[in-house]
């Protein structure tokens, strides 16, 4: 009896996976989507949607409802990483972007000054629009982990420690938004909180879809110097 109630239970749970994964296919796409302005010329898009799809599945097996999160907050993070992993393997870097990278970190964790791209390319030798090119490349390709907090991810560790933590981080990245300037904390709050494309915070900014990128980038850049600071 306790065997076929256990066969019962696990078909059930194989059930609730499936129907996740099958009601939330448009939603892997919404996430590519979101991504596609960025995206270098030549990217595979099928090959994007399929990994944003393994991402989903993942989510799906270790999603638990008992929790209170709703499932699209808890997959958002998986697809959009197994996306960007995929990205990654066959879009990395440049070697120049990644030794200009190097650079902008360098002088980013040596000097407290600020991190707007004219200082930092003050200090590096670069040009502005090499920084912000730069910037626009990496903020893609290798995101923070604090940006996770802005997906609203949740950790699925339920460790009291580790989830006061995460209240701590949540709280410096609260007060790090509110401390941007009006028209980044507006574009920060719009792609991440409202989940909007570029396209469409370009429509609410009147500004190209790379005039949207690099203020993204920008106000991405002063939160990282702000929750670093905050958090060492």
């Amino acid at each position: 009896m306790e065997s076929a109630l256990q066969t019962y239970r696990d078909a059930a749970r194989k059930g609730d996976r499936d129907r996740l994964v099958l009601e939330h296919l448009d939603y892997v796409r919404h996430v590519v989507g979101k991504l596609i302005s960025e995206l270098p010329d030549g990217v595979d898009l099928e090959n994007l949607e399929a990994a944003g799809v393994l991402g989903l599945v993942e989510a799906a097996a270790h999603f638990d409802a008992s929790r209170g999160v709703a499932f699209t907050t808890f997959a958002y993070i998986r697809i959009r990483g197994a996306v960007l992993d995929e990205l990654r393997r066959n879009s990395p870097l440049s070697q120049q972007m990644a030794q200009r990278w190097s650079r902008i970190r360098e002088v980013t964790h040596e000097d407290e000054g600020s991190s707007t791209p004219e200082a930092i390319a003050q200090r590096t030798g670069l040009s502005v629009d090499e920084v912000e090119e730069c910037l626009q490349a990496v903020r893609l390709l290798h995101p923070d982990t604090w940006q996770d907090e802005l997906h609203g991810g949740i950790s699925t560790d339920s460790n009291a420690d580790d989830a006061l933590d995460r209240e701590e981080r949540k709280q410096v990245l609260a007060d790090a938004i509110e401390s941007l300037p009006e028209r980044q904390r507006l574009v920060i709050t719009l792609y991440y909180a409202e989940d909007l494309r570029l396209k469409e915070i370009g429509a609410v900014l009147d500004m190209t879809e790379s005039g949207v990128s690099r203020l993204l980038a920008r106000a991405e850049l002063q939160l990282r110097q702000i929750v670093r600071d905050k958090l060492d």
